[in-house]
Protein backbone atom coordinates (compact mmCIF):
# COMPACT_ATOMS: atom_id res chain seq x y z
CA UNK A 1 0.00 0.00 0.00
CA UNK A 2 1.67 3.28 -1.05
CA UNK A 3 2.05 6.12 1.80
CA UNK A 4 -0.50 8.50 0.20
CA UNK A 5 -3.14 5.51 0.63
CA UNK A 6 -2.00 4.67 3.87
CA UNK A 7 -2.15 8.31 5.59
CA UNK A 8 -6.32 8.51 3.96
CA UNK A 9 -6.68 5.39 5.87
CA UNK A 10 -5.26 6.26 8.85
CA UNK A 11 -7.38 9.01 8.53
CA UNK A 12 -10.68 7.61 8.34
CA UNK A 13 -9.95 5.40 11.39
CA UNK A 14 -8.74 8.51 13.22
CA UNK A 15 -12.36 9.79 12.78
CA UNK A 16 -13.93 6.20 13.38
CA UNK A 17 -12.45 6.39 16.68
CA UNK A 18 -13.46 9.60 17.64
CA UNK A 19 -16.71 9.63 16.57
CA UNK A 20 -18.17 5.92 16.58
CA UNK A 21 -16.47 4.05 19.46
CA UNK A 22 -19.44 1.39 19.46
CA UNK A 23 -18.91 0.87 15.79
CA UNK A 24 -15.31 1.17 16.36
CA UNK A 25 -14.46 -1.41 18.91
CA UNK A 26 -17.00 -3.81 16.56
CA UNK A 27 -14.18 -3.11 13.67
CA UNK A 28 -10.95 -3.69 15.87
CA UNK A 29 -12.08 -7.28 15.53
CA UNK A 30 -11.34 -7.55 11.77
CA UNK A 31 -8.20 -7.86 9.72
CA UNK A 32 -6.27 -5.08 8.50
CA UNK A 33 -7.48 -4.65 5.07
CA UNK A 34 -11.42 -5.05 6.02
CA UNK A 35 -10.91 -3.11 9.45
CA UNK A 36 -9.24 0.19 7.37
CA UNK A 37 -12.02 -0.98 4.52
CA UNK A 38 -14.89 -0.74 7.02
CA UNK A 39 -13.09 2.73 8.52
CA UNK A 40 -13.46 4.40 4.52
CA UNK A 41 -16.98 3.65 4.84
CA UNK A 42 -17.90 5.10 8.40
CA UNK A 43 -15.67 8.53 7.29
CA UNK A 44 -17.90 8.91 4.77
CA UNK A 45 -20.99 8.23 6.16
CA UNK A 46 -20.20 10.75 8.50
CA UNK A 47 -19.54 13.15 6.64
CA UNK A 48 -22.95 12.88 5.17
CA UNK A 49 -24.73 12.65 8.44
CA UNK A 50 -22.82 15.86 10.05
CA UNK A 51 -23.73 17.58 6.57
CA UNK A 52 -27.52 16.44 7.63
CA UNK A 53 -26.84 17.39 11.11
CA UNK A 54 -25.12 20.84 10.96
CA UNK A 55 -26.14 24.29 11.20
CA UNK A 56 -25.69 25.14 7.43
CA UNK A 57 -28.91 26.52 5.65
CA UNK A 58 -30.82 23.62 3.91
CA UNK A 59 -30.26 24.77 0.49
CA UNK A 60 -26.27 24.49 1.58
CA UNK A 61 -26.66 21.13 3.18
CA UNK A 62 -28.25 20.52 -0.47
CA UNK A 63 -25.33 21.36 -2.79
CA UNK A 64 -22.96 19.56 -0.27
CA UNK A 65 -25.08 16.20 -0.52
CA UNK A 66 -25.02 16.57 -4.22
CA UNK A 67 -21.05 17.15 -4.04
CA UNK A 68 -20.83 13.86 -2.29
CA UNK A 69 -22.97 12.45 -5.20
CA UNK A 70 -20.23 13.38 -7.76
CA UNK A 71 -17.35 12.12 -5.11
CA UNK A 72 -19.06 8.71 -5.37
CA UNK A 73 -19.23 9.09 -8.91
CA UNK A 74 -16.00 9.34 -9.17
CA UNK A 75 -15.00 6.79 -7.12
CA UNK A 76 -17.01 4.37 -9.39
CA UNK A 77 -15.46 5.60 -12.41
CA UNK A 78 -12.19 4.98 -10.47
CA UNK A 79 -11.15 8.11 -11.71
CA UNK A 80 -9.71 9.28 -7.43
CA UNK A 81 -6.08 9.72 -7.68
CA UNK A 82 -3.87 8.98 -4.89
CA UNK A 83 -2.16 12.22 -4.09
CA UNK A 84 -6.20 14.22 -4.35
CA UNK A 85 -6.64 16.69 -1.60
CA UNK A 86 -9.87 14.67 0.17
CA UNK A 87 -8.26 11.83 2.37
CA UNK A 88 -12.23 9.82 2.49
CA UNK A 89 -11.80 9.79 -1.29
CA UNK A 90 -8.79 8.35 -1.40
CA UNK A 91 -9.39 5.70 0.87
CA UNK A 92 -12.92 4.62 -0.06
CA UNK A 93 -11.80 4.38 -4.03
CA UNK A 94 -8.89 2.17 -2.69
CA UNK A 95 -11.29 -0.13 -0.54
CA UNK A 96 -13.73 0.14 -3.36
CA UNK A 97 -10.87 -1.56 -5.67
CA UNK A 98 -10.51 -4.34 -3.26
CA UNK A 99 -13.90 -4.81 -2.24
CA UNK A 100 -17.32 -5.50 -4.36
CA UNK A 101 -19.28 -2.62 -2.35
CA UNK A 102 -22.07 -2.15 -3.58
CA UNK A 103 -21.75 1.81 -3.57
CA UNK A 104 -25.56 2.67 -4.47
CA UNK A 105 -25.91 2.10 -0.56
CA UNK A 106 -24.06 5.59 0.12
CA UNK A 107 -26.84 7.07 -2.64
CA UNK A 108 -29.17 5.72 -0.40
CA UNK A 109 -28.04 7.21 2.64
CA UNK A 110 -28.03 10.64 1.02
CA UNK A 111 -31.17 10.04 0.39
CA UNK A 112 -32.40 9.86 3.75
CA UNK A 113 -29.99 12.49 4.96
CA UNK A 114 -31.96 14.37 2.00
CA UNK A 115 -35.42 13.28 4.01
CA UNK A 116 -33.66 14.95 6.85
CA UNK A 117 -33.07 17.89 5.58
CA UNK A 118 -36.27 18.53 4.35
CA UNK A 119 -38.36 17.86 7.33
CA UNK A 120 -39.38 14.33 6.58
CA UNK A 121 -42.06 12.92 8.78
CA UNK A 122 -43.48 9.56 9.53
CA UNK A 123 -46.90 8.30 9.91
CA UNK A 124 -46.26 4.52 10.16
CA UNK A 125 -43.53 1.77 10.00
CA UNK A 126 -43.63 1.27 7.01
CA UNK A 127 -42.80 4.94 6.21
CA UNK A 128 -40.13 5.14 8.67
CA UNK A 129 -38.79 1.56 7.36
CA UNK A 130 -38.25 3.50 4.62
CA UNK A 131 -35.76 5.86 5.64
CA UNK A 132 -33.75 3.41 7.67
CA UNK A 133 -33.11 1.08 5.28
CA UNK A 134 -31.78 4.46 3.61
CA UNK A 135 -29.74 5.18 6.36
CA UNK A 136 -29.12 2.24 7.97
CA UNK A 137 -29.94 -0.70 6.09
CA UNK A 138 -27.90 0.34 3.26
CA UNK A 139 -24.75 0.45 5.60
CA UNK A 140 -24.96 -3.03 6.33
CA UNK A 141 -25.16 -3.97 2.70
CA UNK A 142 -22.23 -2.37 2.17
CA UNK A 143 -20.39 -3.56 5.52
CA UNK A 144 -21.07 -7.37 3.85
CA UNK A 145 -19.50 -5.97 0.56
CA UNK A 146 -16.55 -5.98 3.38
CA UNK A 147 -17.16 -8.76 4.86
CA UNK A 148 -18.58 -11.24 2.57
CA UNK A 149 -19.76 -14.72 3.27
CA UNK A 150 -18.49 -17.47 4.16
CA UNK A 151 -17.29 -20.11 1.04
CA UNK A 152 -20.43 -22.94 1.23
CA UNK A 153 -22.13 -21.01 3.76
CA UNK A 154 -26.07 -22.45 4.20
CA UNK A 155 -28.60 -19.76 2.35
CA UNK A 156 -26.01 -17.02 1.39
CA UNK A 157 -28.30 -15.69 -1.43
CA UNK A 158 -30.49 -14.09 1.56
CA UNK A 159 -27.46 -12.67 3.61
CA UNK A 160 -28.06 -8.98 2.13
CA UNK A 161 -31.72 -9.33 3.24
CA UNK A 162 -30.70 -9.95 6.83
CA UNK A 163 -27.32 -7.36 6.96
CA UNK A 164 -30.54 -4.99 6.12
CA UNK A 165 -32.59 -6.24 8.62
CA UNK A 166 -29.96 -5.66 11.26
CA UNK A 167 -29.02 -2.08 10.14
CA UNK A 168 -32.92 -1.16 10.85
CA UNK A 169 -32.47 -3.17 14.21
CA UNK A 170 -29.80 -0.93 14.93
CA UNK A 171 -30.96 2.21 13.58
CA UNK A 172 -34.60 1.77 16.00
CA UNK A 173 -32.64 1.15 18.92
CA UNK A 174 -30.72 4.54 18.22
CA UNK A 175 -33.88 6.16 17.29
CA UNK A 176 -35.43 5.11 20.63
CA UNK A 177 -31.69 5.95 22.60
CA UNK A 178 -31.70 9.59 20.99
CA UNK A 179 -35.88 11.07 21.37
CA UNK A 180 -34.98 13.41 24.09
CA UNK A 181 -32.08 14.88 21.93
CA UNK A 182 -33.52 14.64 18.27
CA UNK A 183 -36.54 16.46 19.84
CA UNK A 184 -34.29 19.16 20.47
CA UNK A 185 -33.22 19.40 17.07
CA UNK A 186 -37.01 19.40 15.76
CA UNK A 187 -37.29 15.66 14.72
CA UNK A 188 -39.79 13.05 15.67
CA UNK A 189 -38.73 9.35 14.00
CA UNK A 190 -40.78 7.50 15.87
CA UNK A 191 -43.99 6.99 13.55
CA UNK A 192 -46.84 9.18 13.91
CA UNK A 193 -49.26 6.52 14.50
CA UNK A 194 -47.57 4.79 17.43
CA UNK A 195 -47.35 8.65 19.35
CA UNK A 196 -51.30 8.60 19.02
CA UNK A 197 -52.01 5.21 20.30
CA UNK A 198 -49.78 5.71 23.48
CA UNK A 199 -50.48 9.34 24.02
CA UNK A 200 -47.08 10.82 23.12
CA UNK A 201 -48.11 12.97 19.50
CA UNK A 202 -46.73 15.67 22.33
CA UNK A 203 -43.46 14.62 21.62
CA UNK A 204 -40.46 14.72 23.92
CA UNK A 205 -39.45 17.75 24.88
CA UNK A 206 -39.00 17.42 28.87
CA UNK A 207 -37.16 14.74 30.89
CA UNK A 208 -40.68 13.18 32.57
CA UNK A 209 -43.24 12.36 29.90
CA UNK A 210 -46.22 13.77 28.65
CA UNK A 211 -49.16 14.02 31.08
CA UNK A 212 -51.45 11.57 30.47
CA UNK A 213 -48.74 9.43 28.15
CA UNK A 214 -47.86 5.91 28.15
CA UNK A 215 -44.27 6.26 27.38
CA UNK A 216 -43.05 3.11 28.69
CA UNK A 217 -45.69 1.29 26.58
CA UNK A 218 -44.19 3.25 23.70
CA UNK A 219 -40.77 1.92 24.27
CA UNK A 220 -41.59 -1.38 24.93
CA UNK A 221 -43.80 -1.46 21.55
CA UNK A 222 -41.01 0.12 19.89
CA UNK A 223 -38.19 -2.52 22.09
CA UNK A 224 -40.24 -5.86 20.55
CA UNK A 225 -40.37 -4.55 16.85
CA UNK A 226 -36.66 -3.60 17.03
CA UNK A 227 -35.64 -7.78 18.69
CA UNK A 228 -37.86 -9.55 16.39
CA UNK A 229 -35.73 -6.95 13.59
CA UNK A 230 -32.71 -8.46 15.50
CA UNK A 231 -34.26 -12.33 15.26
CA UNK A 232 -34.49 -12.41 11.62
CA UNK A 233 -30.90 -9.95 11.08
CA UNK A 234 -29.20 -12.57 13.48
CA UNK A 235 -29.75 -15.16 10.60
CA UNK A 236 -26.52 -13.66 8.79
CA UNK A 237 -23.76 -14.32 11.87
CA UNK A 238 -23.66 -18.21 10.98
CA UNK A 239 -23.06 -16.99 7.27
CA UNK A 240 -20.10 -14.67 7.78
CA UNK A 241 -16.33 -15.95 8.60
CA UNK A 242 -15.42 -15.99 12.39
CA UNK A 243 -13.88 -12.69 12.38
CA UNK A 244 -16.32 -10.94 10.06
CA UNK A 245 -19.06 -12.52 12.14
CA UNK A 246 -17.34 -11.45 15.65
CA UNK A 247 -17.55 -7.75 14.55
CA UNK A 248 -20.69 -8.08 13.25
CA UNK A 249 -21.69 -9.97 16.67
CA UNK A 250 -19.71 -7.33 18.85
CA UNK A 251 -21.56 -4.42 17.48
CA UNK A 252 -25.39 -5.85 17.38
CA UNK A 253 -24.56 -7.58 20.51
CA UNK A 254 -23.90 -3.57 22.24
CA UNK A 255 -26.91 -2.41 20.59
CA UNK A 256 -28.97 -5.05 21.79
CA UNK A 257 -27.59 -4.78 25.68
CA UNK A 258 -28.54 -1.18 25.03
CA UNK A 259 -32.04 -2.10 23.99
CA UNK A 260 -32.29 -4.08 27.36
CA UNK A 261 -31.43 -1.21 29.39
CA UNK A 262 -33.83 0.94 27.75
CA UNK A 263 -36.64 -1.49 28.37
CA UNK A 264 -35.52 -1.73 31.76
CA UNK A 265 -35.61 2.34 32.71
CA UNK A 266 -37.62 3.56 29.59
CA UNK A 267 -37.40 7.02 30.95
CA UNK A 268 -34.30 6.88 31.18
CA UNK A 269 -33.99 8.00 27.01
CA UNK A 270 -35.48 11.56 28.04
CA UNK A 271 -32.91 12.17 31.63
CA UNK A 272 -30.03 11.61 28.87
CA UNK A 273 -27.91 9.32 26.50
CA UNK A 274 -27.93 5.82 28.06
CA UNK A 275 -24.56 3.85 27.29
CA UNK A 276 -22.64 0.40 27.94
CA UNK A 277 -19.76 0.85 30.42
CA UNK A 278 -16.46 -0.55 28.62
CA UNK A 279 -16.54 -3.79 30.53
CA UNK A 280 -19.72 -4.80 28.85
CA UNK A 281 -18.60 -4.41 26.15
CA UNK A 282 -15.44 -6.00 26.48
CA UNK A 283 -17.80 -9.02 27.31
CA UNK A 284 -19.54 -8.80 24.23
CA UNK A 285 -16.68 -8.48 22.34
CA UNK A 286 -15.43 -11.62 23.87
CA UNK A 287 -18.77 -13.71 23.11
CA UNK A 288 -18.73 -12.70 19.59
CA UNK A 289 -15.25 -13.69 19.01
CA UNK A 290 -15.86 -17.07 20.66
CA UNK A 291 -18.91 -17.40 17.69
CA UNK A 292 -21.39 -18.13 20.55
CA UNK A 293 -23.61 -15.94 18.56
CA UNK A 294 -23.45 -17.75 15.37
CA UNK A 295 -23.50 -21.42 17.25
CA UNK A 296 -26.76 -20.11 18.99
CA UNK A 297 -28.49 -18.50 15.33
CA UNK A 298 -27.24 -21.76 13.96
CA UNK A 299 -29.08 -24.17 16.31
CA UNK A 300 -32.33 -22.06 16.34
CA UNK A 301 -32.21 -21.84 12.44
CA UNK A 302 -31.94 -25.81 12.26
CA UNK A 303 -34.99 -26.16 14.38
CA UNK A 304 -36.74 -23.71 12.20
CA UNK A 305 -36.05 -26.34 9.49
CA UNK A 306 -36.84 -29.31 11.05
Amino acid sequence: MSPPVQAAYSYCEAVTGQQARNFAYGIRLLPNEKRQAMSALYALSRRVDDIGDGELDPETKLARLEGTRELLERVRKDAVDEDDTDPVAVALADAARRFPLPLGGLDELIDGVLMDVRGATYETWDDLKAYCRCVAGAIGRLSLGVFGTAPGARGAERAAEYADTLGLALQLTNILRDVREDAANGRTYLPADDLAAFGCSAGFHRTTPSPGSDFAGLVHFEVRRARALFAEGYRLLPMLDRRSGACVAAMAGIYRRLLDRIERDPEAVLRGRVSLPGHEKAYVAVRGLSGLDARHVSRLTARGRA
